[in-house]
Protein backbone atom coordinates (compact mmCIF):
# COMPACT_ATOMS: atom_id res chain seq x y z
CA UNK A 1 0.00 0.00 0.00
CA UNK A 2 1.02 3.77 -0.96
CA UNK A 3 1.62 5.80 2.01
CA UNK A 4 3.14 9.64 2.18
CA UNK A 5 6.55 9.53 3.50
CA UNK A 6 8.76 12.19 4.74
CA UNK A 7 12.64 12.18 4.05
CA UNK A 8 15.16 13.85 5.92
CA UNK A 9 18.34 15.60 4.67
CA UNK A 10 20.98 18.03 5.42
CA UNK A 11 24.16 19.41 3.74
CA UNK A 12 26.59 22.37 4.72
CA UNK A 13 28.54 24.33 2.00
CA UNK A 14 31.97 25.37 2.26
CA UNK A 15 31.04 28.91 1.62
CA UNK A 16 27.89 31.34 0.43
CA UNK A 17 28.59 31.15 -3.38
CA UNK A 18 26.36 30.38 -5.84
CA UNK A 19 28.99 27.32 -6.86
CA UNK A 20 29.10 26.25 -3.43
CA UNK A 21 25.46 25.91 -2.65
CA UNK A 22 24.95 24.47 -6.29
CA UNK A 23 27.18 21.27 -5.83
CA UNK A 24 25.98 20.34 -2.05
CA UNK A 25 22.25 20.50 -2.78
CA UNK A 26 22.68 18.49 -6.21
CA UNK A 27 24.99 15.90 -3.80
CA UNK A 28 21.92 15.71 -1.43
CA UNK A 29 19.02 15.29 -3.52
CA UNK A 30 20.91 12.55 -6.06
CA UNK A 31 21.90 11.43 -2.48
CA UNK A 32 18.43 11.31 -1.40
CA UNK A 33 16.78 10.11 -4.89
CA UNK A 34 19.24 7.22 -5.62
CA UNK A 35 18.58 5.52 -2.04
CA UNK A 36 14.73 6.27 -1.77
CA UNK A 37 14.74 4.79 -5.66
CA UNK A 38 12.50 8.10 -6.28
CA UNK A 39 10.70 9.15 -9.15
CA UNK A 40 10.11 13.01 -9.62
CA UNK A 41 6.40 12.03 -9.99
CA UNK A 42 6.12 10.03 -6.42
CA UNK A 43 7.35 13.93 -4.70
CA UNK A 44 4.91 15.30 -3.66
CA UNK A 45 6.51 18.38 -2.37
CA UNK A 46 10.18 19.91 -1.18
CA UNK A 47 10.79 22.29 1.90
CA UNK A 48 14.99 23.67 2.04
CA UNK A 49 15.68 25.74 5.20
CA UNK A 50 19.00 27.71 5.23
CA UNK A 51 20.83 29.17 7.84
CA UNK A 52 21.00 32.76 7.58
CA UNK A 53 24.68 32.85 6.52
CA UNK A 54 23.32 31.49 3.15
CA UNK A 55 21.69 33.61 1.01
CA UNK A 56 23.80 33.58 -2.79
CA UNK A 57 21.07 31.50 -4.23
CA UNK A 58 17.57 29.65 -3.01
CA UNK A 59 18.11 26.41 -3.01
CA UNK A 60 14.80 25.52 -4.45
CA UNK A 61 16.19 27.18 -7.84
CA UNK A 62 18.65 24.17 -8.05
CA UNK A 63 15.92 21.79 -7.51
CA UNK A 64 14.09 23.42 -9.95
CA UNK A 65 16.26 22.31 -12.80
CA UNK A 66 16.30 19.08 -12.07
CA UNK A 67 15.13 16.65 -14.78
CA UNK A 68 11.10 16.56 -14.09
CA UNK A 69 10.82 18.54 -11.17
CA UNK A 70 9.70 21.94 -12.39
CA UNK A 71 6.20 21.01 -11.64
CA UNK A 72 7.13 20.15 -7.55
CA UNK A 73 6.07 22.37 -5.24
CA UNK A 74 9.17 23.65 -3.71
CA UNK A 75 9.93 25.98 -0.95
CA UNK A 76 12.98 27.84 0.82
CA UNK A 77 12.93 28.65 4.47
CA UNK A 78 15.66 30.61 6.60
CA UNK A 79 16.26 28.25 9.33
CA UNK A 80 15.71 29.35 13.04
CA UNK A 81 18.49 30.97 14.43
CA UNK A 82 20.04 28.98 17.38
CA UNK A 83 23.05 30.21 19.05
CA UNK A 84 26.14 27.58 18.40
CA UNK A 85 24.35 25.90 15.89
CA UNK A 86 26.01 24.26 12.84
CA UNK A 87 27.06 27.28 10.20
CA UNK A 88 26.38 27.04 6.41
CA UNK A 89 23.88 24.18 6.79
CA UNK A 90 20.93 23.24 4.34
CA UNK A 91 18.18 21.00 5.17
CA UNK A 92 15.68 19.51 3.23
CA UNK A 93 12.54 17.55 3.94
CA UNK A 94 10.90 15.55 0.80
CA UNK A 95 7.32 14.31 1.27
CA UNK A 96 6.84 11.71 -1.06
CA UNK A 97 4.28 8.80 -1.86
CA UNK A 98 6.01 5.36 -1.42
CA UNK A 99 5.37 1.87 -0.77
CA UNK A 100 8.55 1.57 1.34
CA UNK A 101 7.77 1.11 5.29
CA UNK A 102 9.16 3.96 7.27
CA UNK A 103 11.91 2.10 8.07
CA UNK A 104 13.00 1.45 4.63
CA UNK A 105 13.64 5.32 4.09
CA UNK A 106 16.86 6.53 3.91
CA UNK A 107 17.59 9.72 5.82
CA UNK A 108 20.74 11.27 4.50
CA UNK A 109 23.43 13.75 6.42
CA UNK A 110 26.45 14.52 4.23
CA UNK A 111 29.77 16.83 4.77
CA UNK A 112 29.32 18.81 7.91
CA UNK A 113 25.70 18.23 8.39
CA UNK A 114 26.89 14.54 9.61
CA UNK A 115 27.16 15.69 13.19
CA UNK A 116 23.02 16.75 13.28
CA UNK A 117 22.67 13.04 12.70
CA UNK A 118 25.57 10.55 12.93
CA UNK A 119 23.31 7.74 13.76
CA UNK A 120 22.16 7.98 10.18
CA UNK A 121 25.94 8.54 8.81
CA UNK A 122 26.31 7.95 5.33
CA UNK A 123 29.63 6.46 4.04
CA UNK A 124 29.71 8.59 0.29
CA UNK A 125 32.67 6.41 -0.62
CA UNK A 126 29.90 3.61 0.16
CA UNK A 127 27.59 4.87 -2.08
CA UNK A 128 29.70 5.01 -4.51
CA UNK A 129 30.67 0.87 -4.48
CA UNK A 130 26.73 0.56 -4.67
CA UNK A 131 26.18 2.57 -7.81
CA UNK A 132 28.70 0.49 -9.52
Amino acid sequence: MWKVRAIRGATTASENTVDSITLVVTELLDTLEHHNQLESDDIISVIFTVTKDLDALYPASIARERLNWSNIPLLDVQQMYVECSLDHCIRVLLYVNTPKNQNQIHHTYLRGARVLRPDLDLDLSQMELQRG
